[in-house]
């Protein structure tokens, strides 16, 4: 879709006939709060779904991997999607399979049957999240994008903490079903609101849907997060190590996949240039060691501590506060002193925080977790936006929108594998009988289960510490592309990436924007 604007146009509408900016803004803010309440809501109920479905830890996490897994294949290929039918089009379609998706989750039956309703969810959540970038762009000029881009932000933040503050409430005084049914009428105000505001007018554009990309990147990740996730039950089954071998077999045919494929899902030549390369692998492995952290934080306090999910939550709800406050300063201190120092500088507090967790004991005080929370935040906090700043500052002017998209799907394979990840090294580094007891089993953390768990951890995020660690390496190795006041593209050599559709809208490479 393409801004049609004129001089003549009202000044309280914008290009796309929509409302006036101001509430296309509210609509847009409104679904990604929503969403980012979904990523953290979850997490605190997880506990509870085990018990109440009769599902083992490894199991459990399939219900969060399920929903990232799909959000990150289809986000690309869900904004190519919206330039060829219409971003609104694609949006409400989003809040309508999302708000479906819910519904369902909330009446599942079965394990099974939850996971298979948290992929309609991450379909309904990519076509909200790849298409909402691009209908800001067109409600407002290019000088004022950026801090309408910052109120997205914002309300991404505000949505994660409201998903701990009331998840907490919820699980505590209700059902984990509200969880997700809570979602429903959100869903239904929300498209109420865009019928009324948002409107789809402008040119489409063709795109080709990358299927062969998706294919192989999912069906390889999957094997892969399938075969960690059986290693504590089963670690030398034959089906486990076919599906971890066919996993990387599949990932290494989605590379050439992409190098072949005229419209890629990932534009992986841009990885020549040395700071998007640092940049994109910081966002893969720092994604990789932070997502689950929340999920770990949140077993520890909920078993061997014996904490309710209110109590919980609110230990968990200072770090967040401060990561979203210092959000703004994070961006700040980019733009005056470059993205590689506070990029940096935010992935050295998450390595201290997770070495912090790594101290935890079934007796510690809370203050040691508020502590390192508190530093995670911190770091969170000057990292993400300084590193978005940093895709961006390095990005040639035509493929803003690719480089955009390739962030988001480098931070989401992180996010995917997080979980496994952390479990795996945690069930490894204890007595075979007792990992198959704490991860495959359905009993309650305490006694030695809890002791057993809590060794498990503290391997978990000394692993994590150094991937993170790993992380800060690729930042710091990013070159001399970060220094301050460098353009788009200026990364110290010349780019020659060929050009590739339609990009900055949520075309083929993303949405025009980078969420947390």
């Amino acid at each position: 879709m393409t801004d049609t604007s004129v001089e003549t146009e009202p000044a309280h509408r914008d290009a796309s006939g929509s409302g006036p900016p101001g509430r296309v803004l509210a609509v847009v803010m409104a679904g990604v709060l929503i969403s980012a309440i979904d990523t953290t809501i979850v997490v605190l109920a997880l506990p509870q779904v085990e018990q109440s479905l009769h599902m083992t830890v490894t199991s459990a996490v399939w219900v969060v991997i399920s929903y990232l897994l799909t959000t990150t294949l289809l986000a690309t290929q869900a904004g190519r999607l919206g330039d060829m039918y219409g971003h609104v089009r694609l949006y409400r379609l989003g809040f309508a399979t999302f708000t479906a998706g819910s519904v369902l989750c909330g009446a599942a039956w079965s394990g099974p049957a939850l996971v298979a309703f948290r992929v309609l969810q991450g379909i309904g959540a990519a076509c909200i999240t790849a298409n909402s970038g691009a209908i800001v762009s067109t409600a407002y000029p290019p000088q004022r994008r950026g801090k309408a881009y910052g109120w997205i932000a914002i309300g991404w933040s505000l949505g994660a903490v409201a998903g701990i503050a009331v998840g907490g409430v919820i699980v505590t005084y209700t059902s984990w079903r509200w969880v997700f049914l809570v979602n429903a009428p959100l869903g239904i105000a929300v498209l109420a609101l865009s019928a009324r505001v948002l409107r789809d007018t402008g040119e489409r554009v063709r795109h080709r849907i990358d299927i062969a990309g998706m294919a192989t990147l999912g069906l390889g990740l999957l094997g892969i997060l399938w075969s960690i996730t059986r290693a504590p039950s089963a670690p030398a089954d034959p089906a486990t190590l076919v599906c971890g071998i066919g996993g990387a077999v599949l990932l290494a045919a989605f590379v050439l996949v992409e190098r072949a494929q005229r419209e890629p899902m990932l534009r992986l030549s841009l990885l020549r240039t040395p700071m998007m390369a640092g940049s994109l692998l910081a966002a893969l492995f720092q994604g990789l060691a932070n997502y689950a952290v929340l999920f770990l934080v949140i077993m520890y306090l909920q078993g061997p501590r014996g904490l309710s999910p209110l109590h919980a939550s609110l230990v968990m709800v200072p770090g967040y506060v401060l990561g979203g406050v210092l959000s703004p300063w994070g961006g700040r201190f980019a733009d005056r002193y470059g993205p590689a120092r506070p990029a940096t500088a935010g992935l050295a507090a998450e390595t201290v925080a997770l070495l912090l967790y790594a101290c935890l004991t079934p007796d510690s005080g809370l203050w040691l977790v508020l502590v390192a929370g508190a530093l995670n935040g911190l770091g969170t906090g000057l990292f993400v936006p300084a590193n978005n700043a940093a895709v961006m500052k390095c990005s040639p002017p035509d493929l803003l929108g690719i480089s955009s998209g390739m962030l988001r799907t480098f931070a989401s394979v992180g996010w995917v594998c997080s979980y496994s990840t952390a479990l795996f090294i945690a069930s490894r580094s204890i007595p075979h009988d007792l990992a198959v007891a704490v991860f495959i089993g359905t009993r309650p953390l305490h006694g030695p289960l809890a002791s057993a768990f809590v060794t498990g951890l503290h391997s978990a995020f000394w692993a994590l510490g150094g991937i993170m660690a790993l992380a800060g390496v690729f930042s710091v190795a990013r070159g001399v592309g970060g220094r301050p006041g460098a353009g788009s593209g200026s990364t110290g050599r010349p780019l020659r990436l060929r050009r590739g559709g339609r990009t900055g809208r949520g075309g083929a490479g993303g949405d025009g924007q980078d969420l947390p």
